[in-house]
C-alpha cells in the first residue's frame, strides 16, 4: 500500500518548500500525497453564530481563491522533475486547519504530515509559526514534519533524537524515525543530556535504555550522553558540531507537562528551528 502523506498548504513560498521537502524525502517511495488547503472568510469564524453557506457570495469567492491558488500550486509542481511513484490529490475545505486535517487523516488514513513552520500570516518576529504550532499541539493520530523556512532539501544523514529514558519506548512510536533512517542510511544519535553532569542512569532509566537499543537494533545508531546547563544548548551544540539534518522527539502526551508547547525542550529547540522537526506521536 502506498504511503500516504499529508500536505497542508496555504499557498505561501514555505508550504511550497515543505512540500518539495515531502517530494524528495520520499523519492523512492510509492506515495499518495493529499494537498490540502482550509480556507477562510474573514468577517466570520467557525465558533461565530452564523456560518456562511455553499451559495452565499462570500462563501462562493473565498471558495474560488482556494480552488485557483490549487490549480496555480500544481501547475508549479508539475514543473519538479515527475516522479511515477507519486500521485496527487487536492482537498480545499472551510474549516480550521488543525479541524480539516484530522478530517482528512480520519478519511484517507493519513501515515504522516509534512508541513512549513511559516505561512503566509505569520509576522517576521514569529520564527515558529503558529499553525504549526496548534497542530503539533492537537494532532496526535500520526507523526508531523516541520520544515524550517528557506530549509533546502538535505538526505537526512544524521538524526538526532533526544531523550530522558524517563518512560518505555514503543516499537510502533518511533517507526517513522526508523523508516526515514532507513530509506537514507541516515544514524541516529540518541542523546541524554545530563544536567547534573554524573551520567548515571536509575535502574528503570537503564531498562528503557535498553529497550530502545533493542528497537533501534538493525539501524546505524548510537547513544551519546551530554553534560549541560541546559538542555536546548546541548541539542543545539550536538546539531551544529555533529552537522545534523534532523530532530526527532516524542511529544508523550501522557506526561504531566502535556503538550508540545509546555514541554521546554521543544520550545526551546523548537522556535527556533535549523532543522527539520520530526514529532513522533505515542498514539
Amino acid at each position: 500500500m502506498n504511503k500516504r502523506v499529508l500536505l497542508p498548504t496555504d499557498y505561501s513560498k514555505n508550504a511550497l518548500n515543505a512540500i518539495r521537502y515531502a517530494l524528495e524525502l520520499y523519492s523512492n517511495v510509492r506515495c499518495d500525497f493529499y494537498i490540502l488547503n482550509a480556507f477562510h472568510i474573514s468577517g466570520y469564524t467557525l465558533d461565530s453564530m452564523r456560518v456562511p453557506e455553499i451559495g452565499e457570495p462570500y462563501y462562493e469567492a473565498a471558495k474560488e481563491e482556494s480552488e485557483e491558488g490549487m490549480e496555480r500550486l500544481m501547475q508549479i509542481i508539475k514543473l519538479h522533475p515527475q516522479n511515477d511513484k507519486h500521485q496527487f490529490h487536492t482537498i480545499t475545505t472551510f474549516n480550521s486547519l488543525s479541524e480539516a486535517i484530522k478530517i482528512v487523516i480520519d478519511k484517507k488514513d493519513i501515515d504522516i504530515i509534512v508541513m512549513g513552520t511559516k505561512g503566509i500570516t505569520e509576522s517576521k518576529a514569529r520564527i515558529f509559526g503558529t499553525n504549526t504550532v496548534n497542530v503539533m499541539e492537537q494532532i496526535q493520530e500520526c507523526p508531523i514534519i516541520a520544515v524550517p523556512n528557506d530549509y533546502m532539501f538535505q538526505i537526512p544523514r544524521e538524526v538526532v533524537f533526544p531523550t530522558d529514558y524517563k518512560t518505555p519506548f514503543k516499537r510502533k512510536e518511533i517507526g517513522d524515525l526508523i523508516e526515514i533512517a532507513k530509506l537514507h542510511d541516515a544514524k541516529i544519535n540518541v542523546v541524554h543530556i545530563d544536567k547534573d553532569k554524573d551520567g548515571k542512569l536509575s535502574r528503570k532509566e537503564e531498562m528503557n535504555k535498553e529497550l530502545l537499543q533493542e528497537i533501534l537494533q538493525g539501524t546505524d545508531y548510537e547513544m551519546h550522553f551530554l553534560p549541560a546547563d541546559k538542555i536546548s544548548d546541548g541539542i543545539n551544540k550536538f546539531i551544529e558540531e555533529n552537522n545534523c539534518d534532523m530532530v526527532a522527539f516524542l511529544n508523550r502526551k501522557h506526561l504531566f507537562f502535556g503538550s508540545v508547547l509546555s514541554n521546554p525542550l521543544v520550545k526551546k529547540i523548537g522556535f527556533d528551528p535549523q532543522v527539520p522537526i520530526l514529532e513522533l506521536n505515542d498514539n
